[in-house]
């Protein structure tokens, strides 16, 4: 009987589940979108039980479309969104609260004060990251904080958080694993990347109690089986990695220098750093990539918060296009942007410029301004805050990009991909599968139980689709790069509270 790996992908607006063969093809998908809370200006939250129902339907779903059964997955690989928290009671299996979404600014105010008193060496120097509402400490801790007898309780063990690997893996064991892995635990602003432990003096500053925390594994190995009463058999869990770093391993940039951009609701450059942690000089993350047997392997990333995000405010908000994949055709009716430069800094910006304050920005508009510069300009702003990425990446590691390879929902847009490798000046490939996040996760998987033999065996899978070559370097490419940079001045420090 023939095995399939099964990929769950729980990204921030929808769950996948994918079966992967043995050759890394896909045989079968199915998706469904969750609902996105936004109780007020800068605070995002999911539903974690919705989270859970949604990605336990869509295994359903799949196996009953494929009609492939539960006795044929040899494994399941998790990957997720990331920094997202969730703290829920031990005893019931119940959340405290909404998780608040990686995307949420409310702890700014409190990251400020952090600075303030000059913590910011000592955490990047421990956790490779800077301070930033974006990351998980501050949201547990605001939780803590805020919501009546859950600091009482987390401190007598009586709850456990986790980011949504953590929360999915402990709903497919049946409350038997409390599990996080490396890449994840990386993320939350309390674990020593260098030691590979929670941090005691980072729980102490963020005031959060060890009893909270997940034990950390490495991302490839068995970690447990599923409850049987969930697919009428126990299927092994061998694999997790938050959705970036899974990316990167299923894009196989498993060499150091080599780089993936991942164009979801934001867009996420990570370069394979090797071995050793990089710190970086200008504001990007040090951040662990994987963990397989005792091999730790690092990376160094930029975080865009908003792109693919910005496709659907065009949509839902603007109503300039029906659907997403209509920008592509509206941009093409125009040549170029029409002086007309889109800052979409919704929830403030991300790396390089980590200003939680800066707004969004549509600047350059004239009588002659049509929808269709506006989506050009969109479509460019995403391929700019890229590029922002990738030349400081380029500074910080030493090494230079010889090319990019790309995946996520936009990365099928071939002007973005175009507009992407001529602001570069750099090659950008496409694999034949896109569906990379979900892949890295299978391959981690399937290594864990020996479904691969090795990297080695991957490597060969790994397929391009098409690549796009930069134009000859013109002033015109020169000056969207400089316009960029003004307008990107323009929007900075806008929403910042009045003292």
């Amino acid at each position: 009987m023939e095995k399939f790996i099964l990929a769950i992908d729980s990204g921030t607006t929808s769950n996948r589940a994918i079966l992967f063969d043995h050759g890394g093809k896909p045989v079968g998908q199915s998706q469904s979108e969750f609902n996105q809370i936004f109780p007020s200006a800068g605070r995002v939250e999911h539903d974690a039980e919705e989270i859970w129902d949604s990605q336990l339907s869509v295994i359903k779903k799949l196996f009953v479309e494929t009609g492939i059964g539960a006795g044929q997955i040899a494994a399941i690989g998790v990957t997720n969104q990331r920094e997202t928290v969730v703290i829920w009671d031990r005893e019931t299996g119940k959340p405290v609260y909404n998780a608040i979404v990686w995307q949420d600014r409310r702890t700014a105010g409190y990251c400020d004060s952090l600075k303030k008193e000059g913590r910011e060496d000592l955490i990047r120097d421990k956790t490779g990251l800077v301070i930033d509402a974006y990351f998980s400490a501050s949201k547990i801790r605001w939780i803590l904080e805020n919501i009546e007898g859950t600091r009482e309780k987390a401190e007598q063990g009586k709850l456990a958080f986790g980011t949504i690997d953590s929360w999915l893996i402990w709903k497919l064991s049946g409350g038997r694993m409390h599990i996080t892995d490396v890449s994840n635990a990386s993320r939350t602003m309390l674990y020593n990347i260098h030691t590979l432990e929670w941090d005691k003096e980072l729980l102490n500053i963020f005031e959060v109690p060890a009893e909270l925390l997940p034990e950390v594994r490495p991302s490839s190995e068995i970690y447990g089986e599923t409850d049987a009463d969930l697919f009428g058999t126990g299927i092994p869990v061998s694999g997790i990695a938050g959705d970036q770093q899974a990316a990167l391993f299923g894009q196989m940039c498993t060499a150091k220098g080599m780089v993936k951009n991942t164009y979801g609701t934001g867009c996420f450059v990570v370069m394979n750093t090797g071995d050793e942690p990089v710190s970086s000089e200008h504001k990007l993350l040090t951040t662990i990539a994987w963990q397989i047997n005792d091999k730790v392997s690092y990376a160094i990333e930029g975080s865009i918060f908003v792109s693919g995000a910005l496709v659907q405010w065009l949509r839902d908000k603007l109503r300039i296009i029906k659907s997403s994949s209509e920008i592509e055709k509206l941009a093409l009716k125009v040549k170029d942007n029409g002086g007309v430069y889109f800052v979409p800094a919704f929830v403030g910006l991300g790396a390089p410029h980590w200003d939680p304050y800066a707004t969004g920005t549509l600047i350059g508009i004239t009588r002659d301004t049509s929808d269709a510069h506006i989506a050009r300009a969109a479509l460019e702003s995403i391929a700019l805050q890229s590029m922002d990425v990738i030349r400081t990446m380029e500074l910080d590691s030493g090494i230079t990009m010889k090319e990019l390879r790309v995946d996520g929902g936009a990365a099928v847009n071939d002007l973005l991909m175009q507009i992407q490798a001529d602001l570069l000046g750099k090659t950008v490939v496409r694999p034949k599968i896109t569906e990379t996040t979900a892949l890295g996760a299978a391959y981690l998987a399937g290594l864990g139980i020996g479904f691969w033999t090795g990297i080695e065996e991957i490597r060969k899978q790994w397929q391009e689709e098409k690549t796009f070559r930069a134009s000859s370097e013109t002033p015109e490419i020169e000056n969207v790069r400089s316009n960029w940079a003004r307008a990107l001045d323009r929007s900075r420090d806008w929403n910042r509270p009045e003292k």
